[in-house]
């Protein structure tokens, strides 16, 4: 049987409805992220990527100062927290109205970005394995937390990972913290299976196909292979052609339960979500 999952999160007072799936636009404040189209830096940079979003029908913005592609070298706090505090002043000076995560694995710039520079929703390519005190920060908070699974950290993960079944193994992982982060009180949780953190090609394309067991966990589900390796490695291509198979992916995603895409071109997601939307508006 399907565990019900919840309809609303909670971003600061206002629920927002996932019945529709929304769509969340990355920014990434670094200079090594994968897909180099998606690094900026400059105020302007900043804000040109940011407006495009909005004007496209963006519904979060996840801004992160962290690479965490595979190989990434690790940088220190306040490196990163001076990429990402300059960006989120500049997105929430001009768009007020913008609903902004924060990308960081680092309890203490979590919640800096929440406290005192605009961001709404925590999202943590660990969950909340790389730094203990993130659940606490997050029960405090009281914040939505998005949970992504990753075998290893960025600079191994993709060396040799190894799973009995990928998707069993990683619903064990997120049964156990979801756990805790109940009996903590954290109501606002967000699943993230991780595609390409720690998994081989084989392991990611196995989690889409399986993707609605994921709903077992009774949690909103968000996915992530905007022009990931999985998308132009298979298809001998590389990230800058890599829009069309993110399209083809995100709609099979959203047929098998996806509630949120974190993309990098917005626009053709949101009308993913919109195709898929009347597909299933058709049935009824």
């Amino acid at each position: 049987m399907m565990a019900f999952k919840p309809r609303f999160i909670n971003v600061r007072g206002n629920l927002v409805d996932l019945s529709l799936p929304k769509v969340m636009g990355i920014i990434n404040v670094t200079p090594d992220s994968f897909y180099t189209e998606s690094r900026v830096s400059t105020e302007e940079g900043i804000l040109r990527t940011a407006s495009k979003m909005i004007e496209d029908g963006v519904d979060f913005i996840d801004i992160g100062g962290y690479s965490s592609r595979p190989g990434a070298a690790n940088i220190p706090p306040d490196e990163e927290r001076s990429r990402v505090v300059n960006a989120m002043k500049i997105v929430s000076r001009e768009f007020p109205d913008a609903v902004i995560s924060i990308d960081t694995f680092r309890s203490e710039i979590a919640m800096e970005a929440i406290l005192e520079y605009g961001a709404s929703i925590i999202n943590d390519i660990s969950g909340g394995e790389a730094d203990k005190k993130m659940f606490s920060v997050v029960e405090k908070l009281q914040v939505p937390y998005i949970m992504m699974h990753m075998q290893g950290i960025p600079g191994t993960m993709q060396k040799n990972p190894v799973y009995d079944d990928v998707v069993a193994d990683i619903l064990k992982w997120f049964g156990e913290r979801i756990i805790r982060l109940q009996s903590m009180g954290v109501r606002d949780i967000i699943i993230d299976p991780g595609f390409g953190f720690g998994k081989r090609a084989e392991h990611n394309f196995d989690m889409l196909r399986r993707l609605g067991d994921f709903a077992i966990a009774g949690l909103p589900l968000l996915v992530g292979f905007s022009r990931k390796s999985m998308i132009w490695k298979t298809l001998g291509i590389t990230p800058l052609e890599a829009l069309n198979g993110t399209s083809v992916l995100n709609t099979v995603a959203l047929m098998n339960g996806a509630d949120i895409l974190r993309v990098h071109d917005v626009k053709e997601a949101v009308q993913a979500v919109k195709l898929v939307e009347e597909i299933k508006n058709s049935s009824k």
